[in-house]
């Protein structure tokens, strides 16, 4: 019995463990976002050494779910809340990844006055930073029903992606230098819809998690 109670404490501090990552990943795309929209390089560059400890907590992470599964044995249903912590942990690493290409972006792009100020691009960042809150949360709930409403919320990000991309594509002409910094900006939007993505990913497992059955939220 003390074994069992011991073992799921341990599930409950990885858990624990996954939401505080979700809450520093989610800040590093809030952190990279910001700096872009005011071309702060010494934002973007402290963006980029933050997620050091994005790859620090992945690493605890795997660590601490091997040996759960290692010295506990655990039964079918806790071995796959162990699995999805696995696969969360991989897609908020790469979503940091993500905040480091947009945090990059801005360092590239240092010394130059925007084109037109940011409106869209932070705008869409919101909605991934909430869809990345969401899978994190019906990960933990075990909330179906909150995963499958991420696919409406992707479907909000791909909208206003597209909106980013044909306003970015008006806008482009003959200035080489206008251009290369539009298809800056068109590539930070791309990077945001691929956290949307990988909220959906998330999403997707819990719905596995839970049911046992295969559902795609990102079509």
């Amino acid at each position: 019995m003390d074994n069992r109670i011991n073992f799921h404490q341990s599930l409950d501090l990885l858990q624990k463990d996954l939401l505080d990552m979700g809450n520093n990943v989610a800040r590093l795309i809030r952190q990279a976002v910001e700096s872009l929209a005011r071309l702060d390089e010494s934002l973007a560059r402290q963006t980029i050494e933050e997620d050091d400890q994005i790859d620090e907590m992945t690493a605890r992470i795997e660590e601490d779910s091997l040996r759960l599964i290692a010295l506990q044995q655990p039964m079918a249903s806790d071995l796959r809340i162990i699995s999805m912590a696995l696969k969360i942990a991989t897609d908020l690493e790469r979503i940091a990844d993500h905040a480091v290409d947009i945090a990059k972006i801005c360092i590239r792009l240092n010394g130059q006055e925007l084109v037109k100020p940011l409106e869209d691009i932070p705008r869409m960042a919101e909605l991934t930073q909430n869809m990345l809150q969401e899978s994190l949360l019906a990960y933990t709930e075990r909330d179906v029903h909150r995963a499958a409403a991420l696919a409406e919320k992707d479907d909000e990000v791909d909208k206003l992606y597209s909106v980013i991309v044909n306003d970015i594509i008006m806008l482009m002409g003959t200035d080489f230098a206008k251009n290369r910094q539009l298809s800056q900006l068109m590539l930070a939007a791309h990077f945001l819809e691929r956290v949307a993505d990988h909220s959906t990913n998330i999403g997707e497992g819990v719905i596995f998690m839970v049911t046992g059955k295969r559902k795609d939220l990102n079509v």
